[in-house]
């Protein structure tokens, strides 16, 4: 790493500084994000315990809530250890290629989960809107076929990220992060060169993964409703509602929090810096906590099974 003319070239460390303007209270915040991280390993591997254990639970829905378990497991063990790693023991340092690698995991997890909700709302549109074909058109191969595809898909994605940043910047303005973990364009803004290929290229990821899952969700959901309603008994729709009340919950706040956390880091310059991070940090983290709290509270098979495990 060299520097000339107030820029840094070809950085080998980075620093994150965490939550800017609240940099004196980072340690208290960081006992209930270490608390949700807890709940959120914890109850994402007890779901996954009970759906690959019960063999009544191998069904479609059950085999992508486990999957998104998983993936959600995974995106926030990759950022909170690091994140209270800066907040209670006050090492921001981080290498370059490895605030990368962080980003890549961050943003492919992201895509992945997207791509699972919409996979579990065409389940539900199938099981609800086609019931006597379910069994025969959501196999255990169509299944692994899907979740294949999702996996390539968010790979192929995020990695141009990478690409763009490594091959194309050299210099920086400077090597510290304005944020708690590495996020695409938090890196980007970092650059003294030009960035306007990295932000359409974010873009154009942004509203190709959630554009695409959220209009085939909200499509599905409105065959669902259609269908629904047409129910002659009133039990009926209360039952086929019943089945789609937990998938409903976890995709408004996942969608909910993205849309937010995503534009005002674009374009909401007057809001505070420390309301960025902290609503991307939370849209990161309340996710995979409270997932396995719907599911358990809503869906009546895992709960049953939760209260065996407890009970025996």
């Amino acid at each position: 790493m060299s520097t000339s003319n107030n820029t840094v070239f070809m950085p080998s460390m980075l620093t994150l500084i965490g939550i800017p303007g609240l940099e004196s209270v980072q340690c208290w915040i960081g006992i209930p994000f270490c608390a949700m991280y807890l709940i959120a390993v914890i109850g994402n591997s007890l779901l996954l315990i009970i759906i690959i254990s019960e063999r009544s639970l191998h069904e479609p829905m059950y085999i992508f809530l486990g999957v998104l378990a998983v993936t959600d497991m995974a995106l926030s063990t990759s950022i909170v250890p690091k994140m209270l790693g800066i907040f209670w023991f006050h090492i921001p340092e981080i290498y370059f290629d490895s605030c990368l690698f962080q980003m890549w995991l961050i943003h492919t997890f992201q895509a992945m989960e997207s791509g699972i909700l919409l996979a579990m709302a065409l389940d539900r549109y199938v099981a609800i809107c086609y019931p006597l074909r379910h069994a025969s058109i959501f196999t255990h191969q169509l299944i692994t076929q899907i979740g294949s595809v999702l996996a390539l898909r968010a790979v192929i994605l995020v990695t141009p990220f990478l690409l763009l940043i490594k091959c194309r910047f050299q210099f920086y303005h400077t090597t510290v992060i304005s944020h708690s973990y590495c996020e695409h364009m938090a890196i980007v803004k970092l650059a003294a060169e030009n960035v306007r290929v990295n932000k359409i290229y974010g873009l154009f990821v942004a509203f190709t993964v959630g554009g695409f899952d959220l209009t085939f969700i909200a499509l599905s959901y409105i065959q669902i409703f259609i269908t629904v309603f047409r129910l002659p008994q009133k039990e009926a729709r209360l039952k086929a509602f019943n089945t789609c009340i937990a998938h409903i919950c976890v995709f408004l706040q996942f969608y909910l929090l993205a849309f937010f956390s995503f534009f005002t880091h674009r374009f909401g310059s007057h809001i505070p810096p420390y309301i960025h991070i902290l609503f991307s940090s939370l849209y990161l983290l309340v996710p995979p906590f409270l997932n396995p709290l719907v599911y358990g509270a809503k869906t009546k098979q895992i709960r049953v099974h939760v209260v065996k495990i407890f009970c025996s």
